[in-house]
């Protein structure tokens, strides 16, 4: 159990012995764009443990306008260099320094029915000045399993090869992201990866903690969505800058996420047995399948991920039970019109 999110922190971005021999391999030093956020600052503080491990001497840089208050500190905490640059402002990105590898995390999801135009600048024409901007380094780029739309339950998940076929808005500027950052991949030979996440767990966020403080508060859970998908943080972490040595032209295209296609009913059931609780469902016409990816791939070029399911249900109820800290940023994984 952890005793606090200084805790959580610090186990979450522990480097496994296979992150630091891979971060040997990398060549040149590593910026985070978009680094403020949920994933961004456990993402950074990973790698430049990693590369203190390693004992190579490898920059590893932030760049954000950060979200969260404690982001930049405990960033710099950790040997971070943390940069606070608005993006979509030319002369501040221009100013960036140009680095052999770059993560960009930047993306909007919540209030895409309210606001279409700025999510598809955020997700679509902020990417074309990015790449516009460093041709010549090595991209991830964090993408999201919303690509390919819903598909059944026995399906066995999407892989790579599947049609796209995303839900709503979001899921389409995500989509049109890829495209843009494709194009500029075989115009400017700039090896590329689309990291297309399902749900990173952290305790204090994500689906599975959205399950289980429905079912400790006695609120119901929806069935709108019967299936789904998820991964703990800090394998998230792993896997994104091990990435940097998957890179191709034109961009690969890896799906991120836990190998389990899970229940929601069964997750829901399992965290009223460790909450000592009885979940409430609501009376709505369970869905037969919803988005959630195979992650075959990731796992035969990577590795499995550490953290398993079950490890990540006891302590997201360890962590629920014990009355710590959450961030209000519920996931919305059961809604089934694409609008978040």
């Amino acid at each position: 159990m952890f005793a606090n999110e200084k805790d959580l922190l610090e186990q979450m971005t522990r480097p496994s012995q296979r992150l630091v021999e891979d971060v040997a391999k990398i060549q040149g030093d590593i910026m985070i764009l978009g680094a403020g956020g949920k994933v961004g600052p456990s993402l950074a503080i990973t790698a430049k443990r990693a590369c203190d491990a390693a004992n190579v001497n490898k920059r590893v840089v932030a760049v954000s306008l950060f979200d969260y208050p404690d982001a930049k500190s405990s960033m710099e905490e950790w040997g971070v260099e943390v940069l606070e640059k608005d993006l979509f402002n030319d002369e501040e990105r221009a100013s960036l320094p140009k680095m052999g590898n770059i993560i960009y995390m930047v993306g909007r999801k919540f209030g895409t029915t309210q606001n279409q135009e700025q999510t598809w600048a955020v997700n679509v024409l902020l990417a074309s000045k990015i790449c516009e901007t460093f041709p010549h380094s090595r991209i991830v780029s964090f993408s999201t399993g919303n690509v390919y739309g819903d598909i059944p339950a026995n399906s066995g998940g999407s892989t790579e090869e599947d049609e796209l076929n995303p839900d709503g808005e979001y899921g389409q500027s995500c989509l049109g992201r890829e495209r843009v950052m494709e194009y500029y991949s075989k115009k400017n030979n700039t090896p590329m990866l689309q990291f297309r996440l399902n749900y990173a767990v952290a305790l204090r966020y994500g689906v599975l903690y959205d399950i289980a403080n429905a079912v400790n508060n006695g609120e119901p859970v929806s069935l709108g969505r019967s299936i789904f998908n998820c991964i703990w943080q800090g394998d998230v972490c792993e896997y994104a800058i091990r990435s940097l040595l998957h890179t191709a032209v034109p961009p690969v295209k890896l799906n991120v996420t836990g190998p389990e296609s899970i229940s929601t009913k069964w997750a829901a059931e399992e965290f009223g047995r460790l909450l000592g609780k009885t979940p409430v469902f609501l009376q709505n016409e369970p869905a037969p399948g919803g988005v959630f990816s195979n992650a075959s791939k990731m796992v035969e070029w990577m590795g499995y991920p550490h953290t398993s399911l079950r490890q990540m249900m006891r302590m997201q109820a360890d962590w629920i039970k014990a009355g710590q800290s959450s961030i209000h940023a519920p996931t919305h994984f059961e809604t089934v019109d694409g609008k978040y």
